[in-house]
This record gives C-alpha cells, structure tokens and sequence, in this order.
C-alpha cells in the first residue's frame, strides 16, 4: 500500500458513488401526527356527553348544530389558505 492512500476508497462503488446511510450519530427523521376529533371538541365545548345525545333530542339536535358550525368553519379556513396561495398579492 502506498504512503498517502485511503484506505476508505474502497467502500466507494463502482462510480465512486454509495447510498447515503445513516450513521448512529444522527437524529431519525419523525413524522407527528396530530388526530383531529371533531366530535369529541364539540361535546367538551357543549358540556354534554355521548349519552346526554343519543338519550335527549334537544341535546342531540344542539351538538349537531355546532358540529355542522365546526365543518363549515374548517372548510371556509382551506378555502381561504388556497386562495391566498393562489393569489398572494391578493388581487
């Protein structure tokens, strides 16, 4: 072996080109999601449980109220995040 060479050359492939891999000294990449439970918002916010609403109609009819107001609410939030992705000078 001559004086000077690396001996690491040899883990090169065949054009001098690998894979990237992971050394123990780096962080994993981590994904979080967040579950969303409208339902579960809606009925802490009105106070009342799942059974207050499969028992009593008046309850059932309130909690439904406020849920179709979360789903409509929501959907207007995206569609004014697209436009203005869409329109960014916001003519």
């Amino acid at each position: 072996m001559r004086k000077g060479y690396d001996s690491g050359m040899s883990s090169f492939g065949g054009l001098g080109l690998t894979p990237h891999r992971a050394s123990r000294f780096e962080e994993p990449r981590i994904s979080y999601v967040l579950l969303q439970r409208p339902l579960h918002r809606v009925l802490n916010f009105t106070g009342h449980s799942i059974d207050d609403v499969v028992n009593n109609p008046i309850v059932k009819n309130k909690v439904l109220g406020f849920y179709k107001l979360h789903r409509f609410v929501h959907r207007r939030c995206e569609i004014v995040d697209l436009e203005r992705q869409w329109n960014a000078l916001g003519q």
